[in-house]
């Protein structure tokens, strides 16, 4: 059975054959931007593309290194509409024409044995892109073989939609990330020439670790085949400052501009600073202060590292305060904190793939706020607790709210709606929908008033581990009175502390148990 280095060995042999068909042909050369501007980070293109005449001469490298010749082909032409030709020109001399093949991509409507090299450049990036680890060489025949086979199915899986689309884009996201940072490592250390300074072993160090912990994430996203969240990223979190040293609360004003009439209602004793920026505000926080925002929208990476007991809430209607995540980044509002409350908010979740929320462990408590979710709805983790009243949350692609093992939540007058947006079969949608229970150890569930409708998927969904359930497996719907199913879910609910009073549940089916 082969193992990483036949494998590797075999794709090369595969693709030297078909480039021994032809010599010349003609391709788009896909690179990245950062070789033509500047700052590649301001342009919104992923690549640039210019058309060439490639001429391949099969070398003894692994194909994952090998090199073609190219030259501009004519008339010229590129993706970018106004690049300099003779700017083309010096990046191809200074690369001495010679660029990554997998990077050539052949233009169509040439003959049969172009085409078949295309298909086989396709083989070979997907092999590298997705399959390929530089961790494999350390593992057995027998355990690389199984590896691949993983990884062809959680493949598989993203492109079918099993795996919703935001949580396949991360683990892309992270995949791509370690491909660079060890790129950088290997550049930095071939770039020390003699013996390595104090600073140069340091660096090395510290991305050396970074590279093994990120290696080390994507083995247990591998593992886990994505099938929840995905493991968080390790992040540095802020440390607990507390409060401050003389026991004063400063009270933090955000707003584009400052003016007499919104500090009138204040006290002449509350201590404010001004801010006409949101992480700013955030950065300054110690423990028993409040951040209080005027209408306007907002950005704040610094809603990711909540650690002080603080308050946040808008002057005026939700609507009107709107806070926006960083695309960039994969949280949005994360909790540490013991005691932070959120007031009349809207918190509006773009790109980012956790939770529009998650408490990690401490109190979180929303009043009158609206979420607009884009990945997962709020998540309270393992020991923490949340309170949401008279809130709103919508649009997330699972649960609206899903209780880990040994959580507490209380909801009240809340609208849960338009959740779950995943692609399930029929048999698996009940795991999904407005709130989402896992039992072991129990959480602890208490709602009253609230209206939860048109999620896709049951409106209250409780995750029972098949060993503790003794039923005959699958979804139970607990509907006619009297029935055993019924006095089943009634105990289980008490062992839950689930209390449900004057709640509103308009979904095809409100409450169900599932094995998991």
């Amino acid at each position: 059975m082969p193992g990483a280095e036949d494998a590797n060995k075999a794709m090369s042999k595969y693709l030297l054959e078909k480039l021994k068909m032809k010599e010349k042909w003609l391709g788009v050369w896909k690179t990245n931007p950062e070789l033509f501007f500047i700052n590649s980070e301001d342009v919104l293109i992923p690549f640039v593309g210019i058309l060439v005449e490639v001429t391949c001469k099969p070398s003894q490298s692994t194909s994952s290194h090998l090199k073609a010749s190219i030259s501009v082909a004519e008339p010229f032409s590129s993706n970018i509409a106004n690049i300099p030709r003779e700017l083309v020109d010096n990046v191809l001399e200074e690369l001495d024409h010679c660029v990554p093949l997998l990077e050539i991509y052949p233009v169509e409507g040439q003959d049969m044995v172009v085409f078949d090299i295309a298909q086989a450049l396709d083989v070979v990036r997907f092999f590298y892109d997705f399959l390929w680890r530089d961790w494999d060489e350390d593992e057995s025949c027998e355990t690389y073989a199984a590896l691949v086979e993983e990884r062809i199915k959680l493949w598989c899986d993203i492109e079918n939609g099993t795996i919703p689309a935001p949580i396949g884009q991360r683990f892309r996201k992270n995949l791509e990330k370690y491909k660079n940072m060890h790129l950088e490592l290997i550049q930095y250390q071939s770039n020390i020439k003699e013996e390595p300074t104090a600073e140069e072993a340091v660096e090395c160090w510290k991305k050396y670790y970074e590279l093994v912990m990120l290696c080390g994430l994507l083995k247990i996203w591998e593992d886990l085949r994505l099938r929840a969240h995905g493991p968080l990223t390790p992040r540095i979190l802020r440390r607990r400052r507390g409060h401050r040293d003389d026991g004063k609360a400063v009270t933090h004003i955000v707003a584009k501009t400052m003016t007499s009439e919104m500090v009138k209602d204040f006290s002449v004793e509350t201590q404010l600073q001004q801010h006409d920026n949101l992480n700013m505000a955030l950065d300054s926080c110690y423990s028993g202060d409040s951040v209080v925002i005027f209408p306007g929208e907002y950005k704040a990476v610094n809603l990711s590292m909540l650690t002080e007991d603080i308050i946040i809430q808008g002057a005026g209607k939700p609507e009107e305060i709107v806070i926006v995540s960083e695309p960039t980044h994969e949280s949005f509002v994360v909790s540490k904190a013991q005691n932070v409350k959120l007031m009349h908010l809207t918190l509006v979740q773009q790109g980012t793939v956790d939770g529009i929320v998650v408490v990690e462990s401490g109190h979180m408590t929303f009043v009158n706020c609206i979420l607009k979710c884009e990945g997962t709805g709020v998540c309270v983790l393992t020991g923490a607790s949340l309170t949401i009243t008279n809130s709103e949350i919508t649009g997330a692609q699972g649960a609206g709210v899903e209780l880990h093992p040994g959580s507490t939540a209380i909801l009240e007058g809340n609208k849960i709606h338009h959740c779950n947006n995943f692609k399930t079969s029929e048999s698996s949608q009940g795991a999904l929908g407005g709130i989402n229970i896992k039992v072991v150890p129990v959480p602890k569930l208490k709602m009253k008033n609230n209206h939860i409708y048109s999620n896709n998927g049951y409106g209250v969904t409780i995750l029972q581990p098949m060993d503790q359930l003794s039923t005959t497996g699958g979804i139970l719907e607990f509907t006619a009175s009297g029935d055993a199913e019924e006095d089943m879910l009634s105990k289980l609910m008490h062992e839950l502390s689930l209390e449900m009073s004057s709640n509103t549940l308009d979904d095809i089916k409100g409450l169900s148990i599932v094995n998991s």
